[in-house]
């Protein structure tokens, strides 16, 4: 339904008449200028030139242009557009470089860059700004998760036995019903899929088999929720709990029960403690206690403890408790922060990572914006008459929207990642090394294809050690 001509600013139809006589090509990047974290991941890129940058513009295209953009209050390049119909068969004629999808890069670099390949066609790098951009929401949601993985990682090397094969459930995706589109939980949910695989976003599924190759992206257990508690009546919670029980108690299998809807002290102490207790151990299963209310630092160390004293605990190998029998998740107030909070307290109460999930929902999906990374789209060159020159921005008033300026690259060095000066035919640094950001789209086609399951190897690359680039 997107008509590519139209998937813009109002504003960029006006460029094509400002840019400089005898222009012959720009080139423009993307990157994060900062923000809440000092990294970002990138991700979501292949999703998007996908869905919208393979389907090549047509002449029902151009005439709804035609007909939309004047009576907008705008000129339209109805020659510009009518010439890449016949030329090109109304395929794009850009070059579009990235980073793997999965790296973990260092904000102010460069992660993107956009040059168009038809000298005819210098209006259009700055011309697709909208639609590329968006590039943000997938990185900035991946780039969340990847923060939570790090400081849960972290807990589990300290105190569980078996860390790597912990962590991919330990962060569960409830943002669906959070976002603004079904698109938004899609596109976030598959952004969080990079870093772990517990989601219970289907929209997210049925886009990492469409858009990265991957058959069964995440997964999810049976679970309750407020209203298949208290439609029983208070009087019989017990019986709810029990029906639980019997549901979905079988052996080697995993069901969550939130247990708040009226007093989780008593929930956790008495109704699965005592009245439960052997029907939840005769059933092979483990119960995941859910609370979903009050602090989390307090309410998932009170639950921890309480269920530790009703079902006991075995000490692992690195001396922590382990839970017999029950697991906990914690869903509320979950982010980042208070997933370091919550796991410090229970750390230092003696038990191990191995005993607690996380669910994040809104906080994940939709609790941001381009400016929690401060994304910016920037042209940085022109060719003018055979020669390039140098664009950019540095405003008096705000050093921290200065632009960079040139031909750019990424490169990874004895200190780090940079941004460094390309030449104009290779695109490779002037200084030597390799440009990181690679080809991946080229004239209305893909040239790379990445399964999902190839973003998640290059994103465990960078696990506690993000400075590393993926072999």
């Amino acid at each position: 339904m997107i008509n590519p001509i139209l998937n813009t600013d109002s504003y960029k139809t006006s460029h094509h008449l400002q840019y400089p006589p005898r222009t012959q090509r720009m080139f423009s990047y993307a990157e994060s200028r900062g923000g809440l974290y000092d990294r970002t991941q990138f991700f979501g890129l292949q999703a998007i030139l996908k869905q919208e940058f393979c389907t090549p513009v047509t002449r029902a295209h151009v005439e709804e242009a035609a007909e939309l953009l004047p009576a907008h209050g705008l000129p339209f390049n109805r020659a510009g557009w009518e010439l890449l119909i016949d030329r090109h068969g109304g395929r794009l004629p850009l070059e579009i470089r990235a980073i793997d999808e999965g790296a973990v890069v260092p904000t102010h670099n460069a992660m993107m860059t956009v040059i168009n390949t038809d000298p005819d066609f210098w209006w259009l790098p700055s011309y697709v700004e909208t639609a590329l951009l968006r590039v943000w929401y997938p990185v900035t949601v991946a780039t969340i998760s990847w923060h939570a993985r790090q400081a849960i990682l972290d807990a589990l090397v300290r105190t569980a036995d078996d860390p790597l094969g912990e962590l991919p459930f330990k962060l569960h995706d409830f943002g669906a019903r959070g976002v603004s589109s079904d698109a938004s939980a899609a596109l976030g949910g598959l952004a969080h899929l990079v870093n772990f695989k517990g989601t219970d976003t289907l929209s997210a599924i049925l886009a990492a088999r469409r858009l990265y190759n991957e058959p069964m992206a995440g997964f999810s257990i049976p679970a309750a929720e407020h209203s298949t508690i208290t439609s029983w009546g208070r009087e019989h919670e017990v019986d709810v709990y029990a029906n639980m029980v019997a549901q979905f108690g079988r052996p080697g299998g995993i069901f969550a029960v939130v247990s708040d809807s009226y007093d989780i002290f008593n929930a956790v102490e008495h109704l699965w403690g005592e009245v439960l207790r052997q029907k939840v151990i005769d059933s092979g299963a483990t119960l995941v206690v859910r609370p979903d209310s009050g602090d989390p630092v307090t309410i998932v160390a009170q639950t921890l403890a309480l269920l530790a004293e009703r079902f006991g605990t075995t000490t692992n190998s690195k001396g922590y408790r382990v839970l017999n029998h029950v697991r906990v998740i914690q869903g509320d107030g979950v982010d980042p922060v208070s997933i370091r909070a919550i796991l410090e307290r229970i750390v230092a109460d003696g038990f191990s990572a191995s005993n607690l999930a996380f669910g994040m929902g809104g906080a994940l999906l939709q609790r941001l914006d381009r400016d929690t990374q401060k994304f910016a789209y920037k042209t940085s060159a022109a060719e003018v008459d055979g020669r390039w020159r140098d664009v950019f921005k540095d405003p008096v008033t705000d050093a921290g929207k200065r632009s960079k300026r040139g031909l750019l690259g990424l490169s990874f060095r004895h200190d780090g990642w940079r941004t460094v000066p390309v030449d104009a035919e290779r695109f490779q640094p002037l200084d030597g090394g390799t440009n990181l950001l690679k080809p991946v789209y080229r004239d209305g086609r893909m040239l790379t294809d990445r399964a999902l399951a190839d973003v998640r190897a290059v994103a465990a690359a960078y696990d506690l050690h993000a400075e590393r680039v993926p072999a």
